[in-house]
């Protein structure tokens, strides 16, 4: 299994100081706690590091095959990815919140022919509702995140990858997007989206084999 740059980090953080405790690497890496767990997780599961309560986590240097991590790794976000739920830029920001509830999603994407032009969530609904504004007649456009400002993922990135983004950016679902060229522009196709429900099915399914 390859490690990302910032996992080679802290197991030679861990390494060179250890025992140290998440607190401490969150610390020094400049991020927050939550947003390392799952680092910590891939390294304590690949046998990297080990962890003792109220000591932190201390170098074993096996760097041995976890036979869950390699199931979990071999899932790409083509397999577990779910309908996405989309409306038009048009769309009024009252339908908007009708349609998000009806589909009992936190996020719905805002599309044109099936490319992504933006993304609305739970959040973003609120502040408008509750801004001076007419909800029956205000363009979803005018409050959705635009989609150069979206995170995404690719149909063939591992779902390893899709959570990890997920805890970076502090958000709930990723698209799954396709990049295609059309008349000299690069478009973003939208085939799917993966949320942290997702995730979860595929830690179960793991579970109950």
């Amino acid at each position: 299994m390859k490690l990302s740059k910032r996992q080679e980090t802290i197991a030679a953080m861990v390494k060179a100081d250890g025992p140290i405790t998440g607190k401490e690497i969150a610390a020094r890496l400049h991020v927050t706690r939550s947003a390392l767990r799952s680092d910590l997780t891939v390294l304590t599961m690949t046998g990297l590091l080990d962890a003792r309560p109220k000591v932190g986590y201390y170098y074993a240097g096996t760097n041995r095959p976890d036979p869950a991590a390699e199931e979990i790794n071999r899932y790409k976000v083509s397999q577990v990815m779910a309908q996405a739920v989309a409306v038009t830029p048009g769309m009024s920001l009252y339908d908007t919140i009708v349609m998000m509830f009806t589909e009992d999603v936190g996020t719905l994407l805002v599309c044109e022919d099936g490319y992504l032009v933006g993304l609305v969530s739970r959040k973003d609904l609120l502040r408008a509702a509750i801004g001076q504004n007419d909800p029956n007649t205000m363009p979803i456009s005018m409050v959705m995140t635009p989609a150069s400002k979206v995170i995404w993922v690719g149909p063939e990135d591992s779902v390893v990858d899709a959570a990890q983004r997920m805890i970076d950016y502090e958000i709930d679902c990723v698209p799954v997007i396709e990049r295609e060229d059309v008349d000299g522009r690069r478009k973003l196709k939208v085939v799917g989206r993966v949320s942290k429900t997702s995730i979860v099915k595929v830690f179960l399914e793991c579970g109950l084999k």
